[in-house]
């Protein structure tokens, strides 16, 4: 797995997922950070010319540095509600295939403090390159769990006591209207299809965002960060002594 750009890699590098790193020669003032923290955790850097960089970040904006990632620890569903530590708060991902968005919604996961991501492995963005870019490195911190069905999946989660929240522009109910302090997971559909049909029926509830606007509908990956958000409101609230 390769990633690219200063931040995803330092953050790689704090994770301690980093391999082996290349790095252009001619900026070295503002790759000192990655140089050394590359050498403290005993990682290799190797010089390399901008041309090489660009082969290997595919046109992306590597800053000067790539670096190649050991594999990602593997999750299950189960063991990402195991794991939370308090009313576990999930992401389901159906079909999520631009990693722009793909990153941003691990970005913001991991700005949430939420316990991790479900996503299935079919039609589905790669968490390398451009997500892991647009992610701004959360890639190396946010816990995922692959699957190979999200209904399925959503049904484990279920019956592990989670309460499964999709989001659908028709729904009458809107975010900010459900307790989201109970164990939850959000579900959120592809780019411009939305929630598949079955995946919208698996769901215990479905739950619109109210557009003040003209435009009909938000950005996935900033629908997520808006529920997620008020997730965060409400458990944050409900937390203060009277």
């Amino acid at each position: 797995m390769l990633i690219y750009g200063l931040n995803p890699v330092l953050e790689a590098l704090r994770a301690g997922r980093v391999i082996a790193i290349r790095m252009s020669s001619s900026d070295r003032e503002r790759l000192r950070a990655v140089r050394q923290l590359a050498e403290s955790a005993g990682v290799a850097v190797r010089s390399a010319e901008v041309a090489e960089l660009d082969r290997a970040a595919r046109g992306g904006v590597h800053q000067g540095v790539v670096a190649e990632l050991r594999a990602a620890e593997e999750y299950t569903p189960q063991e990402l509600v195991a794991g939370a530590a308090g009313a576990p708060l999930l992401v389901v991902l159906d079909g999520i295939e631009d990693p722009h968005n793909l990153g941003a919604i691990v970005r913001s996961v991991d700005a949430a403090g939420a316990d991790g991501i479900i996503r299935q492995t079919r039609h589905a963005a790669r968490l390398d390159g451009a997500a892991a870019k647009a992610s701004a490195g959360a890639v190396a911190h946010v816990k995922i769990a692959e699957v190979v069905n999200i209904s399925r999946a959503i049904g484990e989660l279920k019956d592990a006591g989670v309460w499964t929240v999709g989001l659908d522009a028709d729904a009458r109910e809107t975010h900010d209207q459900i307790d989201l302090t109970l164990p939850t997971a959000i579900v959120l559909g592809a780019e411009g299809q939305g929630l598949r049909r079955l995946v919208r029926e698996s769901c215990d509830r479905l739950v619109s965002i109210p557009m003040r606007g003209h435009v009909s509908s938000l950005n996935v990956s900033v629908a997520a960060a808006v529920v997620l958000f008020e997730a965060v409101r409400q458990r944050a609230r409900r937390t203060k002594p009277d």
